[in-house]
């Protein structure tokens, strides 16, 4: 896709724009959420977005009367001689009722009527988006995994999958991070927290981290502990996950855990990649500075 394309995301409320978005913005995508259409042509004489991103734009029933300025501004694009795609996302009026009954959230456009009135409104005010349409996405009987597969299959052509490792250190004694994947327990360690010179320090410094990787099997431990989950990278990618969090956790989180998490990162790092997909990985530290 050159820089004076864009992608142009439209559908049926419930239909799974929002997760269409998140899955473009993971595979790379400048994504706009809901931008009137009378600034697209704007948008595009921009070229690319922000690191030389490419845009996708969201425009939907939600921009109110701006809405009715769509066909307006894609023909505009037209006559400028500027690509783009226009993708629409659609499912059966039964699988969208049943999705805003189970989110219990009313239609955008049914008022004080029932969810059908809401979605045969937005059928007929999008009947023509609907017909000018390059790309039709069926998500009725699509999870959110498999919808996020199609749009890697669509627009992920020639990009390489990645998923995002956030090493964390936590002191127990504060508690486990609600949102850990993982938990790795560097307790079986000595505590370098004993040893009077070291104490005021942190894992980050280079005496608590030499002294951490001095005791016997702890940097091999770290090494097979990398190995091992990267196996597992593969399987997450397939599920859909982009993100994993592996907590690291000690007494204090203060020392050991944080050269843990500190050499964990570094050696994930260093896979670069594993069986084609991306690896990056940012180590935090939740607790230091916390006693």
């Amino acid at each position: 896709m050159s820089n004076s394309e864009i992608l142009v995301l439209s559908g049926m409320s419930g239909a799974g724009r929002s997760t269409v978005a998140h899955a473009l913005e993971d595979l790379g995508w400048y994504v706009v959420d809901n931008l009137p259409p009378a600034l697209l042509p704007q948008l595009v004489s921009k070229g690319s977005g922000p690191d030389g991103k490419e845009y996708a734009v969201v425009v939907d029933v939600r921009g109110g009367h701006f809405f009715d300025e769509l066909m307006q501004a894609l023909d505009e694009l037209k006559k400028n001689g500027s690509e783009y795609q226009l993708v629409f996302l659609d499912a059966t009026d039964q699988a969208l009722v049943q999705r805003f009954e189970s989110t219990r959230r009313p239609h955008p456009l049914q008022g004080s009527e029932r969810i059908v009135d809401g979605i045969a409104r937005e059928r007929e005010k999008l009947d023509e988006v609907r017909s000018q349409s390059d790309i039709t996405i069926d998500t009725t009987n699509l999870n959110v995994h498999q919808l996020e597969k199609r749009v890697g299959e669509i627009f992920g052509s020639g990009k390489v999958q990645g998923i995002r490792v956030n090493v964390l250190s936590f002191g127990y004694k504060y508690g486990i991070p609600v949102d850990s994947d993982l938990v790795l327990d560097a307790r079986f360690i000595p505590n370098p927290h004993w040893i009077p010179e070291l104490r005021p320090l942190t894992g980050l410094s280079a005496e608590v981290s030499d002294k951490v990787f001095s005791n016997a099997g702890v940097r091999d431990f770290v090494k097979s502990y990398v190995s091992l989950v990267s196996t597992m990278v593969p399987g997450y990618i397939q599920e859909g996950k982009k993100y994993l969090t592996i907590a690291v956790g000690c007494t204090g989180g203060k020392h050991r855990s944080v050269a843990l998490t500190q050499e964990i990162a570094h050696q994930f790092n260093g896979l670069k990649n594993v069986g084609g997909i991306e690896v990056s990985a940012y180590p935090t530290h939740r607790d230091v500075g916390r006693e």
